[in-house]
């Protein structure tokens, strides 16, 4: 995605390697706070932007609650949840696309279920809602849903689903889009209807196991360069500065 997040999602990913998760946290916290300042060079998160760089403030407040919930610091999830909450709705003043709207409509709700709050399901429906009417307006559903607001909207319930699938891809964009991108407002209704059946689930299960994976990077199987001493996978997962195992998310180390 590229944006200026001060080196702190570097950090917030070796915490998770380590389980310190609260330490990630925090990192991804700070990660938030240095994109919301500035997303890109020069660029300011009040000003409209059809790609929504500045989305990725609320996507690591986010994963910033999430880490907290599975270090079980619920307060800390609470406070960072209401605090993307806001951001999110005042962004939706600047970022003025209704299309861009209904996609914080579906952060937010998202942040409704990371921070454990009430009427999450109303919330993604308000949000499926949004997206319907806004579809007469997107001349491309599969253009818009590659955008960084919308990537910023779709990575933390893939890097939650894949904590619970030995590290694979277990959400597919078929899965989280509908069928016909040509029917552009059912299209990206989707995403929020699967959430709305699946992510408090996902959740719930990362917390009871007390394991977030790191997001997925570039990865490669069975290698011959590579042993994860924690589990014995040769799989590898390069994220940020780290080298980790693409199975268990532990540090892989060179053979």
């Amino acid at each position: 995605m590229h944006t200026n997040d001060g080196g702190h999602i570097a950090e917030a990913i070796a915490a998770l390697s380590a389980r310190h998760y609260e330490l990630a946290g925090d990192a991804y916290s700070r990660a938030a706070w240095h994109v919301l300042a500035e997303p890109r060079d020069g660029q300011s998160p009040f000003a409209a932007d059809d790609r929504g760089y500045v989305g990725a403030g609320i996507q690591y407040f986010l994963t910033s609650a999430i880490c907290y919930r599975v270090a079980g610091c619920d307060r800390r999830a609470t406070h960072r949840g209401l605090e993307a909450i806001a951001v999110g709705r005042d962004l939706q003043r600047t970022l003025s696309q209704p299309v861009q709207q209904a996609c914080l409509d579906e952060l937010i709700a998202d942040c409704r279920a990371a921070g454990d709050f009430e009427d999450v399901t109303a919330a993604y429906e308000t949000a499926a809602e949004a997206y319907r009417a806004a579809g007469d307006s997107v001349s491309s559903a599969q253009a818009v849903a590659t955008t960084p607001l919308f990537e910023a909207a779709a990575t933390p319930i893939k890097q939650v689903a894949r904590s619970l699938a030995d590290g694979e891809i277990a959400i597919k964009w078929e899965t989280l889009h509908g069928p016909d991108p040509n029917a552009a407002g059912e299209f990206l209704a989707q995403r929020p209807t699967y959430k709305k059946q699946r992510f408090q689930r996902l959740l719930q299960q990362v917390i009871e196991r007390e394991f977030l994976a790191a997001p997925r990077g570039t990865t490669e199987y069975a290698t011959d360069h590579h042993r994860c001493p924690s589990c014995g996978s040769r799989h590898v997962n390069w994220i940020a500065d780290s080298v980790l195992c693409l199975r268990c998310s532990r540090p892989t180390e060179p053979v």
